[in-house]
């Protein structure tokens, strides 16, 4: 029985099977509180716990999902060149606002993170919040980080952003969709891209760009103010 538990095509199914419950939730309720991703986080570690699952059994049969990470971000290229008029038209200001967004972001953090009395272990795990996963977990590695924690952060960070995002740039009045895409996919990477596109294809398209801009920029960026920092 536990043989069958923790192989590749049983955790797969799990994790396709809960994911999908958790979505059929969310579209029935239209509560942002049931975001497929908030149920399914606990009710994947309840099952772990309950049958007592070591988490790296769990991550190896499910490192199929993992690696499809990568090229779901990739295909997000399609969506970009059907709204090619609309980069081409407003190229040097995504630039701009991603790369002061990014600056903002990090500083903040190191800064905030700071006063709490936070190490520059988990300074470093913290600093690439909003990339995404696969990315933050290298810078995280690369600064000194923890990549476990970064993973985590970007997740909750994506959750937060995609639920809350939207509702603050309604009362805030930004109206423009490529504003409203560049806000979410800069500050919650693919979570936010993904209600992004429940917006318009305008807001996916700009907020996959967003994406992939921000992981450059961060990338790049985060060694430099570590420097200065630290």
């Amino acid at each position: 029985m536990h043989t069958l538990l923790t192989s590749e095509i049983f955790i797969l199914t799990l994790v396709t099977g809960i994911y999908l419950a958790a979505l059929w939730l969310y579209r029935k309720t239209k509560l942002s509180i049931l975001h497929p991703l908030l149920v399914s986080i606990p009710v994947l570690a309840l099952f772990l716990r309950v049958f007592d699952i070591p988490f790296e059994t769990f991550e190896a049969g499910s490192r199929m999902i993992n690696f499809l990470l990568g090229p779901t971000v990739v295909a997000l290229g399609y969506l970009l060149y059907e709204q090619r008029d609309h980069l081409k038209a407003n190229g040097i200001s995504i630039i701009i606002s991603v790369f002061i967004g990014s600056i903002i972001g990090i500083v903040s953090v190191i800064l905030i993170a700071r006063w709490f009395g936070a190490d520059h272990e988990l300074i470093a795990s913290l600093e690439p919040k909003s990339v995404t996963t696969p990315i933050a977990m290298s810078i995280a590695e690369r600064t000194g980080g923890i990549p476990a924690i970064a993973a985590v952060v970007v997740i909750v960070v994506g959750i937060f952003g995609g639920i809350v995002g939207p509702f603050i740039l309604d009362h805030l009045g930004i109206k423009s969709r490529i504003a409203r895409g560049l806000a979410l996919g800069s500050a919650a990477h693919g979570l936010g891209t993904a209600r992004a596109m429940e917006l318009g294809a305008i807001e996916g398209a700009i907020s996959g760009l967003a994406i992939g801009l921000m992981g450059i920029i961060t990338a790049i960026l985060v060694p430099i103010i570590e420097m200065i920092f630290f």
